[in-house]
């Protein structure tokens, strides 16, 4: 596990507790010396993680579109930033310099981001680990909701399991550099029942 690929917000949300596990994230990445991945920004929970990686002498590794780094929200303190022509180049290039995803609280950009890779690896296109620090609670009722699409058929339990939830920083970069992927057919209606 070299580099991990945080997802989180512009804002730094409501709680102290998300600034706080932020840095706390940030300051794991960097004693386990795996590189920061993130979108680049200087803003929110993106700003503080970015922030702590690199005060403990960690590498981190922007990936900002264009019309997001033109309104000035780039981090300009970075090892390395790549500036891409779309949301959809970040996140396929993101993926691509990343050995596993995290993503901590934030908004639509995140579990947007954090969906798309987790759906890739139930296609099967990455066997890359996906998972949720869930920061007091935070993610509380979509795991709730993630469980109803398993009792009402949508997605396959081992699927689902593809996301692992913990509160601790330290323990999910654990669970992530001891990941063994697991591979299923997508489609539920090809079983019997």
């Amino acid at each position: 596990m070299q580099a991990i690929s945080v997802y989180c917000g512009s804002s730094p949300g409501l709680k102290p507790d998300y600034a706080a596990s932020a840095r706390l994230l940030g300051s794991e990445l960097a004693a386990r010396g795996i590189t920061l991945v993130y979108g680049g920004g200087r803003v929110g929970l993106m700003g503080t993680i970015a922030d702590e990686v690199l005060a403990a002498g960690g590498r981190v590794v922007g990936v900002i579109p264009t019309d997001i780094a033109e309104r000035e929200v780039q981090h300009e303190s970075l090892t390395e930033l790549h500036i891409v022509a779309s949301m959809h180049e970040r996140k396929m290039l993101m993926t691509k310099l990343s050995d596993g995803m995290i993503a901590m609280p934030g908004g639509l950009g995140t579990i947007e981001e954090l969906f798309e890779v987790w759906t890739w690896a139930q296609l099967g296109f990455h066997s890359k680990p996906c998972a949720l620090l869930n920061v007091d609670g935070y993610y509380d009722q979509l795991l709730a909701f993630l469980d109803a699409m398993v009792s009402q058929r949508f997605v396959k339990r081992i699927h689902r399991d593809l996301l692992h939830t913990d509160t601790d920083p330290a323990a999910l970069l654990e669970w992530m550099q001891a990941y063994v992927p697991v591979t299923a057919d997508k489609w539920l209606d090809m079983e019997k029942t």
